[in-house]
């Protein structure tokens, strides 16, 4: 089978580059899969491309529990959306998924499904908050006793949203501070580290704390808190980066201030941790720009989002190669073209399969792109929720409304996974368990 598998991973026709040969995302590692896992994913992606089901989901959702009962109504959510896109709801389910991750090759990264909701008391609340820091607590405690026997302890890694730790109008007011400019003064991360009181759980763990990026109304001020992070914890003497942040391509301004936070990593002597992703809130972005008559910060089109994506890749890919292990990358991207650009830079850059960068989709999504990695011996990660229906499925919801092109564009998945049940239903090709 491995042969079989190694066969199916590269691409025989074009002419190589060097002796570099692109992988192959045709499918062919979809044999590793259940039969079931196969019809289920087909059945869910189509589902989440149909834009009422996305736009309306929490009503969709609600309605179904008075039709159906709470008890029906999460029956098919579990064996359908749910159990797509999530681990499970217990340490025991999530470390089964884990481990499934495992024989495929593929790592997890952790995420707590932590939503605020601005109108709501409850989930603004000072209680909310200490609820979630404790969520999160638990979930780097799950994130190193789910690897603890089987990967290198810099491997692990996990997500982190901080607005679910502080309120989103307070990173607003912290923002509007920064923007002034005389800020520069006044909320450096050399004074903020000064008056931090920071002992980091995570790092005594062994994990390392990947934060994500949200709306361009917060992130001045997120970043301002990772770099007064990194200040502690991102210095030479602690073994690389072990809090990250998270660059977004299809913003204007990331190349510059990817290429500046880079350099002034090196600079102060810093381990540097990026995962680069293209982008989640596009439509939001531009629809608040024109509600306030503020400049669009995105890029004009879907071109201009990957090139971005492109020359961001590049400088990162650059700096790994230069700085080693004290530079960290995380392609996290669903798109055959950027994998195949980081793939190829990698070989002609000498970089190692499994070294300073890896790559990171959605777990349920895009299995043919990661499958297709994690055979070939590259680091893949997936992102996995995990929690009770009750507190995941408005937070997939809302994911999903902002990933609906990613979802719209799962048609060559779709593609993959027909023909690959097809094979199966006329008696060809490798069947795993169903």
């Amino acid at each position: 089978m491995m042969l079989r598998t190694c066969q199916v991973l590269y691409s025989q026709t074009g002419t190589p580059t060097r002796g570099w040969q692109p992988l192959s995302f045709d499918g062919g590692a979809f044999h590793l899969k259940g039969t079931g896992e196969l019809m289920r994913a087909l059945l869910v992606l189509r589902l989440c491309a149909w834009p009422p089901l996305v736009t309306h989901g929490l009503a969709l959702q609600a309605w179904s529990q008075r039709l159906l009962g709470s008890r029906l109504s999460g029956a098919l959510l579990r064996s359908s959306i749910y159990g797509q896109f999530v681990a499970g709801e217990t340490a025991e389910e999530v470390r089964g998924c884990v481990q499934q991750l495992q024989t495929l090759s593929l790592r997890p990264l952790l995420a707590v499904p932590t939503e605020e909701e601005p109108d709501s008391t409850v989930k603004t609340g000072e209680a909310w908050y200490e609820g979630n820091l404790r969520a999160m607590l638990r979930c780097v405690e799950l994130s190193r006793s789910l690897l603890k026997t089987s990967a290198p302890t810099g491997n692990i890694l996990m997500q982190l949203k901080l607005t679910a730790l502080t309120s989103t109008w307070l990173c607003k007011v912290l923002t509007s501070w920064i923007r002034r400019p005389e800020a520069s003064l006044e909320l450096s991360p050399e004074r903020l580290a000064e008056a931090m009181d920071s002992g980091q759980h995570a790092q005594a763990q062994h994990v390392r704390l990947l934060v994500d990026a949200e709306y361009t109304s917060l992130n001045p001020a997120l970043s301002l808190l990772v770099a007064t992070l990194a200040l502690r914890w991102n210095s030479s003497r602690e073994d690389g980066p072990w809090v990250w942040n998270t660059y977004q391509a299809y913003l204007k301004d990331t190349h510059e201030r990817l290429r500046r936070d880079a350099e002034a990593a090196e600079r102060a002597g810093l381990a540097f941790g990026v995962k680069l992703v293209r982008g989640a809130y596009l439509d939001t972005e531009r629809e608040m720009a024109r509600l306030q008559g503020t400049t669009d910060p995105t890029q004009p089109d879907y071109e201009a989002a990957s090139q971005s994506y492109r020359r961001c890749l590049e400088l990162m890919l650059t700096h790994v190669s230069h700085r080693g292990p004290m530079c960290r990358l995380m392609v996290a991207s669903h798109n055959e073209e950027s994998v195949h650009q980081a793939t190829k830079r990698m070989w002609e850059l000498g970089i190692p399969l499994d070294g300073p960068v890896s790559f990171g989709q959605l777990l349920g999504m895009s299995d043919h792109v990661s499958l297709a990695l994690g055979q070939a011996g590259y680091a893949v990660y997936k992102s996995i929720p995990y929690g009770s229906l009750e507190e995941v499925i408005p937070y997939l919801i809302r994911r999903a409304q902002e990933n609906q092109s990613v979802l719209r564009g799962a048609r060559r998945e779709w593609e993959l996974l027909s023909q690959e049940l097809r094979q199966r239903l006329l008696g060809r090709g490798l069947r795993a368990p169903c």
